[in-house]
């Protein structure tokens, strides 16, 4: 009997997350990845380009995944709590990831991440929606708000999520309803 993909998947994804949480991910194999998932190595490339790719699926369908209806809904604050709580769950595993630099930085890879969500919530909402400005296009929007979100995910992590969840969230939504100059005048 075959396993479904998305067993796989989640297979694979397990197996890495384990053995990220032993040694830095730049020293993970493939086939390490295969072994801890009861797989064999070329079952990896069915799925997956390699493990940063497969970083980006744990990204995409464990941590925004979940939160995409509740954004799509208006709900942005409980969108945020749930994706910190998610991160905050697997603490071990993000505390290295986030140590990830270059080419497939953490970084780049969860703001890649963010705003392909955030495009595809708004294209799905903003349809026959007349625009505000030409430049305000909705890969514009997103890429924005990804970079500001991003920016405070990444050094929660790194500050190791001492800030609990629905906390960060009212600190990430203080800084983006405000003017710069208010934030500054504030500070």
């Amino acid at each position: 009997m075959a396993i479904q993909k998305e067993t796989v998947d989640l297979l694979l994804a397990e197996g890495f997350k384990e053995l990220a949480c032993q040694q830095p991910i730049e020293k993970i194999t493939i086939k390490a990845i295969t072994d801890k998932a009861g797989v064999i190595r070329p079952t990896f490339y069915n799925h997956f380009q390699d493990k940063y790719e497969l970083l980006e699926w744990i990204i995409r369908v464990q941590v925004l995944e979940p939160a995409k209806p509740l954004i799509a809904a208006g709900m942005v604050d409980e969108a945020f709590i749930l994706i910190f709580t998610t991160v905050q769950k697997e603490k071990a595993f993000y505390e290295k990831a986030v140590r990830l630099e270059g080419q497939n930085s953490f970084e780049a890879i969860i703001q890649k991440c963010i705003a392909d969500t955030l495009l595809e919530v708004i294209c799905s909402n903003s349809r026959n929606r007349k625009k505000v400005h030409p430049w305000l296009t909705p890969e514009h929007v997103a890429q924005y708000y990804a970079q500001s979100m991003c920016f405070v995910v990444v050094n929660w992590i790194k500050g190791g999520m001492a800030v609990e969840p629905k906390e960060i969230t009212n600190i990430y939504n203080y800084m983006i309803t405000r003017s710069m100059s208010q934030v500054i005048e504030e500070l």
